[in-house]
């Protein structure tokens, strides 16, 4: 196995002076090379110079006997005392160099090694001599024991001999060494020794070429090597400090501490390629040792907050590890991953943030497969690690680690994508009946991430659920950890992994919460003498709906809004049923086809989107708009689904963000197109080609046009290069947001009434609040079939069951939208899709002309035992189109 460009030290074979001394010294003056008219040239043979230097002090020339005090191998080597680290040796090497210092003949790279060199030993390398039969090995053999630490590792941890670590070129190496020999035994012993060791595997695959740290010192001067002076080498030396006085550690109390280079993650990708083009049962078993020994040392060092080790060192080797491909597979995922998760439990804020921005910025393109490796650990874990029947999911230390360290990744997510100005934020504080609020995440704040930023994730969100956890976790009790005090871990927190339909039950326990403690207070009330109504009661006209219900709303508003919060209970007049949730369902559909009816003229119809909007020229009052807001925040409060048709805009309002230019893709698509074509057209007579002033016209509920101006005199300003983006953010911000501020309001207002206590904005983004409201868009009946269960006789075998369903498959959508409204009440697909809906088909007699009744308040189809599926299937379609008051109980 071969690699370009592998050779990250320069061949000093070919550069040793042939009129060496017999010593094996080399005096600076006979440097010849030096000497030649290209100062390029002169530079660049300094420099090797400067790297014999440099090797020399960090490494010795090999010869036991050197008495040459500036070479490492020397007993009276002048640094032996304080171990150097790659700057300080840099800089050393500079400054001998300057002084024309002597320079031992042999370099340590070229010496041949030995199988026996590359063992280590617990202080770093084993320093074997080489046997006869070992010493015609290659030149370009793996060296371990060549480098010094080349960071700011504490210096307890630090020892007399050098401490390996791993580069691109290294692994390239050993891998062509273990190919040619057959013999995988050094691999498996630098894998050990490297990722056990977090000093060692802090150090690797750094940016800077560590083999030649001198370039970054020489790249800081334009100094002729040849004539450098002491003053030189001194201001190069002090910048060197500079840099390291200028990170200051947190577990230091302010003492500083250098930086390290961050780890070169495409130097790291191309190597684990290479290593896992082996077979893996060469070396898996040791690395998964090694990473479940440095998961322990890890844990201690975040537990005692950074003794031995900077922040950007343990950054670099999170990143290091979660590179390795196979890091959800195998003994991985059993053995290393979860002892992996469970140590970066205990990263604090401040490295978390570290964190998130690494995996944001050059680590984003292992970003999915750092996500499928955690989604991999807590879906085995949630399947087969634990007893369900003893333990709750919340408790598992290896998922709720897993979840916090996905957490990190959400937020890094969300960074690496898409994402729009914070300014777009808007707060209507003034506005909410309750001051309640969640506390916002402090990793949150310090990355001054928020998801409503987030116009499109590196990563779609959906990724991020987890459904074996979601369908687990019991979400009564997570609930009840999320509402204690004690401090338990509750997945409301990480809601990013729940499906929408678990987190609904999140929110639904919530609601019943406050509607039970609401009835125990008009219980109490009532006993004491005080006349309380435990229900949010409203008696209603068929006919006339709207003005009975907004009317009704209207006063408990005004008089006492906390009723609002109470179970809803309505009662059509002259008409018996009790309401057990099928009546409020048939109020709120009929509620909202009134409410869009054009006649009302309060919001307008999108043709293009077939959304509705608010009307900007609608003469219904404020009043009337906070109703609806209401009746939208009493939907979500008694878990009904409606058949409403809002834009995302909407609900990204709700959630507290302003309308923006791309939100206009799907308010109205044409006029999006259009403004996009305008901000890609880059030609110079934009002016000419487009004829558009500030000043923009829409409809009145007339169908009017009336022109606004989105500047003074705006019909004077043409559109140009110049200014076409402020044009295109005035546009959007008038249509979306001045326009229709007052509307927008009062029904903010109305929905606040509602769900101000409600954990909404913290379990629901944008998109899912509007599946939360409207159902998902998927009428997939064979899930339904699937889920069905049967009572009074029937079952999934029994004939008429057979024809039912042989029935409703041929229907068109539009008959399946009306099963749906006569079985349950409502036409919409419940969050989750039709399997989450549980309807019961019930035997109802005998053959009969009898039209199917049904129970909508439980979901309950009676259906008598037709004789034929044509008799079946007329009179069900009967039943379905004629249902409206009538058939359903």
């Amino acid at each position: 196995m071969s690699s370009p460009d592998r050779n990250l030290v320069p061949d000093d074979a070919s550069r040793t002076n042939p009129e060496a001394s017999s010593s094996g010294d080399i005096k600076i003056g006979e440097r010849g090379d030096l000497d030649g008219p290209d100062n390029e040239m002169k530079r660049a043979a300094a420099k090797k110079l400067i790297e014999r230097y440099f090797y020399q002090l960090i490494d010795g020339c090999g010869n036991s006997n050197c008495n040459n005090i500036y070479c490492r191998s020397s007993e009276s080597f002048v640094f032996k005392v304080n171990t150097l680290s790659a700057n300080e040796a840099a800089a050393q090497a500079i400054q001998l160099f300057s002084q024309d210092a002597r320079l031992c003949e042999r370099h340590p790279n070229k010496m041949p090694r030995t199988h026996s060199q590359i063992m280590l030993n617990a202080k770093g390398v084993e320093k074997s001599s080489p046997t006869t039969a070992e010493t015609d090995l290659p030149s370009n053999d793996l060296h371990l024991n060549l480098n010094t630490e080349p960071s700011c590792a504490s210096s307890e941890l630090k020892t007399e001999e050098s401490i390996p670590y791993l580069t691109e070129q290294k692994c390239y190496e050993i891998i062509d060494l273990c190919e040619e020999t057959g013999k995988y035994v050094p691999l498996v012993k630098i894998l050990g020794a490297v990722f056990s060791n977090m000093s060692k595997l802090s150090n690797s695959f750094l940016q800077n070429d560590m083999n030649s740290p001198i370039d970054a010192m020489l790249d800081k001067t334009n100094a002729d090597l040849t004539t450098l002076k002491k003053e030189d080498v001194r201001s190069l030396e002090g910048e060197k400090d500079k840099d390291e006085d200028s990170c200051v550690s947190p577990s230091a109390g302010g003492e500083s501490r250098k930086t390290i280079p961050i780890v070169d993650l495409p130097s790291v990708r191309r190597a684990y390629r290479a290593l896992f083009k082996l077979n893996t049962t060469h070396f898996e078993g040791s690395l998964v040792t090694a990473l479940v020994t440095l998961a322990s040392v890890l844990e201690i060092e975040l537990k005692a907050k950074f003794i031995n080790f900077t922040s950007d060192e343990i950054i670099n080797i999170i990143l290091i590890v979660f590179e390795i491909p196979a890091l959800g597979t195998g003994d991985f995922v059993e053995m290393a991953l979860p002892m992996l998760c469970r140590a970066l439990e205990h990263l604090s804020l401040d490295l978390q943030a570290k964190l998130a921005l690494a995996w944001s910025g050059p680590g984003r393109s292992n970003m999915q497969n750092i996500l499928e490796n955690l989604q991999q650990l807590i879906t085995l874990r949630v399947i087969t690690g634990f007893n369900t029947y003893t333990q709750d999911v919340q408790d598992d230390t290896v998922v709720t680690s897993a979840t916090k360290l996905m957490k990190i990744l959400y937020y890094a997510n969300i960074l690496a994508g898409v994402m729009e100005s914070p300014d777009l934020r808007e707060e209507y504080d003034d506005l909410k009946l309750s001051k309640t609020s969640y506390p916002i995440d402090p990793l949150a704040t310090m990355l001054g991430v928020n998801v409503l930023d987030s116009r499109k994730p590196f990563i779609p969100f959906s990724e991020f659920y987890n459904e074996p956890l979601s369908d687990t976790v019991e979400m009564d009790r997570d609930f009840a950890n999320f509402k204690s005090d004690l401090g338990k871990f509750s997945f409301m927190t990480y809601s990013f992994i729940l499906t929408p339909p678990t987190k609904t039950l999140g929110l639904y326990f919530d609601n019943r919460i406050r509607m039970f403690d609401n009835r125990r207070i008009s219980f109490m009330q009532s006993v004491i003498g005080q006349p309380s109504n435990p229900y949010l009661r409203l008696k209603v006209r068929r006919d006339h709906i709207i003005d009975d219900a907004l009317v009704e709303l209207e006063m408990i508003a005004m008089e006492n809004p906390i009723d609002l919060k109470k179970q809803l209970v309505v009662e059509f007049e002259n008409e018996q049923g009790i309401d057990e949730g099928g009546v409020s369902k048939e109020f709120f559909q009929l509620v909202i086809e009134e409410i869009f009816n054009p006649d009302y003229a309060m919001f307008t119809y999108q043709q293009d989107s077939q959304t509705v909007w608010f009307n900007p020229t609608s003469f219904e009052n404020e009043a009337q708009f906070t109703l609806i807001g209401i009746v939208l925040g009493l939907a979500i409060y008694n878990n009904i689904i409606l058949a409403v048709n809002f834009p995302m805009v909407l609900y990204r309002k709700l959630m507290g963000k302003r309308g923006s230019f791309e939100d206009l893709s799907e308010w109205n698509p044409t006029l999006y197109n259009s403004l996009k074509q305008m901000l890609e057209y880059n030609e110079p007579d934009l002016e000419d080609v487009f004829m558009q002033t500030f000043r923009i016209s829409y409809q009145d509920v007339f169908g009017g046009l009336i022109n606004h101006d989105l500047k003074e005199n705006g019909d004077q300003v043409a559109v140009t290069q110049t200014n076409k983006f402020e044009f295109v953010e005035m546009y959007a911000d008038f249509l979306l947001n001045k326009s229709v501020e007052k509307q927008f309001r009062a029904f903010y207002k109305g929905f606040q009434m509602v769900t101000d206590e409600s954990p909404l904005e913290l379990l629901f983004r944008p998109e899912e609040v509007e599946l939360l409201i409207c159902g998902s868009k998927t009428f997939n009946f064979n899930s339904l079939e699937q889920a069905t269960e049967y009572d009074g006789g029937y079952t999934s075998d029994s004939p008429i069951i057979k024809h039912f369903w042989s029935v409703v498959h041929a229907f068109s959508i539009e008959e399946k939208r009306k099963l749906l409204q006569f079985t349950t009440g409502s036409d919409r697909v419940p969050i989750g899709g039709l399997s989450k809906l549980k309807l019961v088909i019930a035997k109802n007699g005998p053959d009969s002309d009898r039209l199917p009744t049904a129970h909508t308040c439980f979901n309950v189809l009676l259906l008598p035992e037709y004789s034929s599926k044509e008799k079946l299937k007329d009179r069900l379609v009967k039943a379905i189109n004629y249902y409206q008051g009538f058939g359903m109980l």
